[in-house]
């Protein structure tokens, strides 16, 4: 079976203050909550999960909670900026002004890769890219979910190129290339001048919710991971099948991983590249509405069969998101 990645399945950051990061992505940036859950490795802290209407595969951006992380420490071999699809170059114009609106550092609206973008931090410095998708072709975005603040034709509607800033450029593509079967797309100018240029990689249908942009820099410490940074990137695999045969192909290049893991709401495999960055395959299914009604998703905090058991020592130790819960 000849094996291909769909594109961006979701990417998983870091914050300290789980309160404050609902309020920032649910009434900032409009997305929809749509799993409660706990970090299955440490199920004293949360996992959220923010998406489009159904957290479709390559609209889930979500966040574990480690409350006494430090601040981010940026630098090399790092996941350096997260890009987040919006429908057209006017949903930006709408976006430079509700950012201004809400006192939220921003940069000034830029073509970038070819694609008209708005540079952004959140409320713990975490560093995003919105990107428009007007004269975009390739994966489907998601549907913006209808109760949000945000209105549907500026909301936002998916992953964008994710961006890996690493000390050896080639170490990198060779995974992406040789291991995964991206292809090699394109290359645009580094923003910092003397730097080489950006290498952009795509995978599956191609467009912004299938791309990888990789910058080599020789003028950055290796990056400490705290609050406002991201631990991961994973990417989609079809079915459950086919990430068997993914783990089978990760084993034969020798590389340490972590084999089949069973998140209920997907299945995965995680591994490093060469640089230290962890990639994670994960399958499209089952999905978010196995355990809870779609128009409800999020609501309650959401437990796998596996954890129903400590339920009542979950939620002691877990505080409110807000003060309706």
């Amino acid at each position: 079976m000849e094996l291909s990645l769909k594109g961006l399945h979701h990417v998983s950051a870091i914050t300290a203050k789980a309160p404050e990061n609902f309020k920032f992505y649910t009434e900032v940036l409009g997305l929809r909550l749509i799993k409660k859950t706990v970090n299955q490795d440490d199920i004293s802290v949360y996992h959220l999960f923010y998406g489009d209407e159904q957290g479709n595969p390559g609209t889930e951006l979500t966040f574990f909670e480690i409350p006494m992380s430090g601040r981010n420490r940026e630098g090399n071999n790092s996941i350096s900026a997260l890009s987040l699809r919006v429908p057209s170059d006017e949903a930006l114009t709408y976006w430079e002004e509700r950012l201004t609106k809400y006192n939220i550092d921003h940069g000034a609206l830029t073509e970038l890769g070819g694609r008209q973008t708005l540079s952004f931090r959140d409320h713990e410095g975490q560093r995003f890219i919105l990107v428009s998708d007007e004269h975009d072709q390739g994966v489907a975005g998601g549907i913006p979910w209808a109760k949000s603040p945000v209105p549907a034709k500026y909301g936002i509607v998916g992953l964008g190129p994710a961006h890996l800033t690493v000390e050896s450029a080639e170490n990198t593509a060779i995974v992406l290339e040789d291991l995964l079967g991206f292809r090699r797309k394109s290359t645009y100018a580094s923003t910092v001048e003397g730097q080489p240029d950006v290498i952009v990689f795509e995978t599956g249908e191609g467009g912004s919710g299938a791309e990888v942009h990789l910058e080599e820099r020789n003028d950055l410490p290796l990056e400490q991971l705290g609050r406002g940074g991201v631990h991961h990137i994973a990417f989609r695999v079809d079915n459950e099948e086919e990430l068997k045969l993914w783990i089978e192909r990760v084993r034969t290049v020798r590389l340490p991983n972590s084999g089949f893991v069973d998140r209920f709401y997907f299945r995965s495999l995680y591994f490093r590249e060469p640089n230290g960055i962890l990639f994670e395959l994960a399958t499209d299914g089952p999905g978010f509405a196995t355990d809870e009604d779609i128009e409800h998703l999020g609501e309650a905090l959401a437990l796998p069969p596996f954890l129903e058991a400590k339920r009542e020592q979950i939620e002691a130790h877990l505080k409110p998101l807000n003060t309706q819960q």
